[in-house]
Order: structure tokens, then C-alpha cells, then sequence
């Protein structure tokens, strides 16, 4: 699909991936990119969302959207967000289908895959088990974006793909400590310890549990070429195929922020999912996709951008 000639919405647009995907989208040639703001559209309703298609007439969907956060935010607000992200892929995607959207790319999460998946985790094994307890209502919404699609190309020839992305980080990332992922969230703690002179930092769980981390404008580049280049029902992991412990992730954040104290491990607090790590080989070999961004380097961006955001912020209050 050449993207460049078409009307491209994009749920969810203004957000941290969103706006990555956006400027991808553009550096694709695509210059009719409509982009939805909860303000004026909000796709839990029905009617929002059939004024939204109405008023805009998308040629191709991106659906972003979502409730998301840590594992905090997971275990505090379980039910608004299978809710909120159920609703806003089955709203989104059935009038997509009613209105003549030639293509859905749906995005879904690495917190679908089962507690005890194997590592690497492979697309076919999506399903061979219960996702980890702390954010099950989250992943389970979004698998059901998957179902959905997949049951509309079977009856209606409905051209929709899922794809999951890994943990993400990068510039505008959420550095609320309400609601954050691990990286951005460490990476506050770190430079306000530094600020402050604080002699420790406590990071959450044991230290032993793993994640892969893809940045966010490796991901947004997987995303444009998937709709591009893909027409398949199986999902298909965007990642950036290695595995890292927070331990040794808490290690490398405190040495690139200058935070020499010491770091405690609150045992009292969950892990999460015991590993994650991706095959990524489908990808590849679907749409040529493989992250270009090394993660020391990627690392060194997010910190110098939430660096320079502070200070903007400082400013702007002073």
C-alpha cells in the first residue's frame, strides 16, 4: 500500500507513540495524516467515534490508542483499563469496517503473552497460557483487537493486522510516577536523587525479572512498514531482540545520570512478568523490519530529553 496517497488516521496520535508514528509517517511521504484528540473524540462512545469517521473519511487506520501504565497503574485501575481498551478497539475497528477503511493496523502489547511463556516469546504461543496476573486485564483488551481482526477478514475481507511491540522508551515518554513504565521512571528517580544528594534510590521487586526495551522511533518505523507491507492475520513482535535484568537496567541508568549512591530492591513490591524477551525474526522477514537504535545510545537521548523537559518546565513556573 503506498501510504503517501492515502488519508491516514491515527488513534491515539498525540501520545508517546503517536507522535513518533505521525512524523513517520510523514518521512513515508504521507501528508494527509489525521490525528484524534480525547477532547473532541472520545472512542468509548459510539457516537464519537461515528462522528470521528464521518468528519474525516480515513482511508487507513492506526489505532494507538489506549489506557496503559506500570505495573502500579495496572494493579490500581484493572477494570477501566480492560473497559476503556476493549471498547475503544471494538468501537474504532467496527466503524473502520462500515466505512470502507482499506487497512487497520492494530497494535497490541507484549503483556498479552502468557506468565510462563517461553523466551523467546513467539507469535504462536500468544495463546498458550494466562497472562502475568498484575496487568492480565490490560493485555486480554488488547488480544481481543487481535480476535476482532482476524474474525472481520475471515466474514468481511476486512484488511486488519495486530502487531506487539515490546516495553517502549524514548523522548516524551510518561514520567509520572503514578503511572510510568520502568525506564522512564528510573530515570526520574536517578536525576532527582542527584539533585536532592539522596546516598540511595529504591527500585521496585527483586532485580531478577528481564525485559527487552525497544525505542520509539525504531517502533513507530516497524508500525509504517507493517502497514505498508503486511496483509496476514498472524500478530507479528516488533522488537529489538535482546533481554536485559532491571537490575543491570537500574545499573546502567544510574551510571549514565551520575547517581553514585546505592540501589535497594523493595522485595515487597512485584516483578511483573518473570522475562520477557521477543523473536523478532518475523518481522524481518514480513516487512523488513530490525531496530537500528543501540540501547546505550537510546538510553542517552531519553535522558537528555526529560533533562531538557524539566528545565522547560522549571521555567515556564518561575
Amino acid at each position: 500500500m503506498n501510504l503517501a496517497s492515502k488519508r491516514v488516521l491515527v488513534t491515539g496520535g498525540s501520545g508517546f507513540l503517536g507522535r513518533h508514528v505521525v512524523a513517520a509517517l510523514r518521512r513515508h511521504g504521507c501528508a494527509d495524516v489525521v490525528v484524534v484528540r480525547k477532547a473532541r473524540h472520545d472512542l468509548t462512545h459510539e457516537a464519537d467515534v461515528a462522528r470521528l469517521f464521518d468528519e474525516t473519511r480515513p482511508q487507513v487506520v492506526i489505532h494507538l490508542a489506549a489506557v496503559v501504565g506500570g505495573i502500579g497503574a495496572n494493579r490500581e485501575n484493572p477494570g477501566r483499563f480492560f473497559y476503556e481498551n476493549v471498547m475503544m478497539g471494538a468501537l474504532t475497528m467496527e466503524r473502520a469496517r462500515v466505512s470502507g477503511v482499506e487497512k487497520f493496523v492494530g497494535i497490541g502489547t507484549i503483556c498479552a503473552y502468557p506468565k510462563l511463556a517461553p523466551v523467546p516469546f513467539l507469535e504462536r504461543d500468544l495463546w498458550n497460557g494466562y497472562p502475568e496476573e498484575t496487568n492480565a486485564p490490560y493485555g486480554i483488551a488488547k488480544k481481543m483487537l487481535l480476535v476482532q481482526g482476524q474474525a472481520y477478514r475471515e466474514q468481511y475481507g476486512f484488511d486488519a493486522i495486530h502487531l506487539l511491540p515490546v516495553n517502549l522508551y524514548g523522548p516524551h515518554d510518561n514520567f509520572d510516577p503514578a503511572s510510568s513504565h520502568v525506564i522512564p521512571a528510573l530515570i526520574r528517580k536517578f536525576l532527582e536523587a542527584v539533585e536532592s544528594g539522596a546516598r540511595e534510590v529504591v527500585c521496585w521487586g527483586t532485580g531478577n525479572a528481564t525485559r527487552e526495551f525497544l525505542y520509539v522511533e525504531d517502533c513507530a518505523e516497524g508500525i509504517v512498514l507493517a502497514a505498508e507491507q503486511y496483509d496476514r492475520p498472524e500478530p507479528v513482535n516488533l522488537g529489538a531482540g535482546f533481554e536485559i535484568s532491571i537490575r543491570d537496567l537500574a545499573e546502567l541508568i544510574a551510571e549514565l545520570t551520575g547517581f553514585g549512591g546505592a540501589l535497594v530492591f523493595d522485595r515487597s513490591k512485584p516483578d511483573g512478568q518473570p522475562r520477557r524477551s521477543l523473536d523478532v525474526s518475523g518481522a524481518r522477514r514480513a516487512f523488513g523490519f530490525q531496530a537500528v537504535t543501540d540501547f546505550r545510545t537510546g538510553l542517552i537521548r531519553t535522558i537528555e530529553w526529560y533533562r531538557a523537559e524539566r528545565g522547560r518546565q522549571a521555567a515556564a513556573t518561575a
